[in-house]
């Protein structure tokens, strides 16, 4: 099929419109176009259209959209962009979700999974060998054995593997993914990546790479549209627009971005995004932008070349400055120089228990936590943290080891903890979706912890849940909305607010920044960073993202294993890892400053060998 179709340009999208069946305008003017073997990252925060647009490129709109305008051709065959590209899904384009344990029947085995794939889309009869080629294609063991596993035997970062072994069976030309490695650690991901890049490369498939991380864009794209509010506002080859991003918007989202590799002080965006039925009618990031002029207010700028492959929706777009570059500075401790631990962990073992065996899920964990400090805890999916954090928290019984809260031992189950020893240690989990009672507002899961925590009065709890909203960026116009009714990126801020709302002494952060846009996150940041300042809040941060860790962490644990195999400052660890896994992390951790470093050294030796530079 990919050679078929090779001799075409491998996608052409113009002119898409997608809009809810109420009228509201999801995606306007959207034009899209891949070359074979070309990487297309697509960017943009949570309700900016890029899921939309992707998905249009498979035919397909979710319940209550509706795709009502452009043109869609693939390897030089035109496309209706409805039901009748459902047999086209998987043997000329494939999707890979962003949840692959939802997206994996648990019923099935992975490689009957796989062979139903083939069978539905008349490839011919499976032979013995199809299931173990394509799962060695992506890194995976082969073997009977491991075809025979269900989904919940895999690690997130295999299940993972399954759905690109599953969307390249039947040899697409084109493979959409959506947010593939969100919630992966560094070194899963960086073996999907270089997996990515390599099928690229060897079979020439082109691929359209949906995400909020610029940092992961950095590492594989050719080129990248940046999404706002529906619409296309800059697209380019990678290197120009991460180099010298042109629309205010995309300079904002390089701000936002915290980095290991050149850590500094992050610029979080005003406002907040414009939500579907909001647009303004001029440009939509007029109301956030700090270079507006009177046009904007009233004309929607068109997307024009400012450079050769390079365009920019702006009309003011010379004064986009430069992103600048601030050293990040040390956190002090506010209140003098008395250091007060708040959290102290000795001696901690976790394990998990069967009929059959006992798992050491952590060993010999001791560490502290003071007034004020942030404390990270780094490692690999399955390396102990989030199990440390549920011991903490009262939620996983403690094998051994003691816990401690203003030195007084805490109870290990969080039953027997006291009101006011619940309220002082409070848990923001990973998966939002699922931390929330999907049958309470967001309003009545920010007001719960207020009233039964806190004893505020309830007259003055509406008060309180709109400031906690705004808090971390979310309008109180949400308070009335159910989780289901709201994106990944908004369910998680709501657990933040929860969180905040107990008035807590410790939060532990499991993932808390993972699924949140780069501008939300570098909020959230700032947020807790002034919180542990104003009000001495101290965390205990567990990430795979190890520019958040630099930005806000002031000491790291690295894990390995259930094991701490490396501990200190963290700019000491991040400069000079001495342990093999810190330096196995770091080196497989994405950084748009390396890669800017890169493609600038790139081109000096570029100049260097031509007769007269350039």
């Amino acid at each position: 099929m990919i050679s078929e179709l090779a001799e075409h340009t491998a996608v052409k999208l113009g002119g898409l419109r997608v809009r809810l069946r109420t009228g509201e305008l999801i995606v306007e003017d959207v034009d899209v176009e891949l070359a074979p073997g070309e990487i297309l990252g697509l960017v943009g925060e949570t309700g900016s259209g890029k899921t939309t647009t992707a998905l249009a490129l498979l035919g397909y709109s979710a319940d209550g959209v509706e795709i009502s305008g452009g043109e869609l051709e693939i390897g030089g065959t035109s496309m209706r962009m409805d039901r009748s590209m459902r047999s086209l899904r998987g043997a000329v384009i494939s999707y890979i979700p962003q949840d692959p344990s939802r997206a994996l029947n648990p019923s099935l085995r992975i490689g009957d999974a796989i062979r139903d794939l083939v069978k539905a889309h008349g490839r011919g009869r499976d032979d013995d060998g199809l299931v173990q080629r394509v799962l060695e294609r992506v890194g995976l063991p082969g073997t009977d054995d491991f075809g025979r596993r269900y989904p919940h035997q895999l690690s997130g970062g295999q299940q993972q593997r399954v759905m690109i072994a599953a969307a390249l069976v039947c040899e697409p030309a084109v493979v959409v993914l959506d947010e593939p490695t969100t919630g992966l650690d560094v070194v899963t991901q960086a073996k999907l990546l270089d997996e990515l890049v390599r099928l690229r490369d060897a079979e020439q498939i082109s691929m359209v790479y949906v995400t909020h991380d610029l940092a992961v864009v950095a590492q594989i794209a050719d080129r990248i549209a940046v999404m706002y509010a529906g619409r296309i506002v800059e697209q380019g080859g990678a290197a120009v627009v991460l180099r010298r991003p042109r629309h205010p918007y995309t300079r904002g989202l390089l701000a936002s971005i915290p980095d290991h590799a050149r850590p500094r002080v992050l610029e979080p965006m005003p406002g907040i995004a414009v939500g579907v039925g909001g647009w303004p009618t001029g440009c939509s990031f007029e109301p956030r932008c700090p270079q507006r002029s009177d046009r904007c207010a009233s004309e929607m700028p068109p997307l024009g070349d400012v450079a050769d492959q390079h365009a920019v929706r702006c009309f003011n777009w010379q004064q986009t400055p430069a992103v600048t570059t601030i050293p990040l500075g040390a956190f002090e401790l506010q209140g003098g120089t008395e250091r007060i631990k708040v959290l102290e962990v000795e001696g901690l073992r976790a394990e998990y228990r069967s009929r059959r065996e006992i798992v050491v899920a952590a060993s010999d964990i001791s560490f502290h936590v003071e007034r004020g400090e942030c404390v990270a805890l780094v490692g690999e999916s399955g390396s102990g943290k989030t199990t440390i954090a549920r011991a903490i928290a009262g939620l996983h019984p403690v094998a051994g080891g003691r816990i401690l809260l203003d030195s007084v031992e805490l109870p290990s189950l969080v039953r027997r903890r006291s009101v006011d020893q619940r309220r002082r240690v409070q848990l923001v989990f990973q998966n939002p979706a699922a931390a929330l009672n999907p049958r309470h507002t967001v309003f009545e899961a920010v007001a719960r912890p207020v009233q039964l925590l806190r004893g505020l009065e309830r007259r003055a709890i509406p008060q309180e849940v709109t400031r906690l909203l705004e808090c971390v960026r979310l309008p109180s116009s949400l308070a009335p909305r159910y989780p289901s009714e709201l994106s990944g990126g908004e369910r998680q801020r709501v657990a933040i607010a929860r969180a905040l709302a107990a008035e807590p002494d410790v939060i532990l952060c499991d993932e808390i920044t993972s699924a949140l846009d780069v501008s939300v996150q570098a909020a959230v940041l700032k947020l807790l960073t002034d919180l542990r300042a104003d009000l001495g809040l101290s965390l205990l941060l567990i990430t795979h993202d190890l520019g958040v860790v630099a930005t806000i962490a002031a000491q790291v644990l690295v894990l390995e294993g259930g094991v701490i195999c490396e501990r200190g400052r963290t700019a000491e660890v991040l400069r000079s890892p001495q342990h093999p896994y810190t330096q196995r992390l770091l080196e497989s951790a994405p950084s748009v400053a390396e890669a800017v470093e890169r493609w600038e050294a790139d081109d000096q030796d570029f100049a260097g060998s031509a007769p007269h530079g350039r």
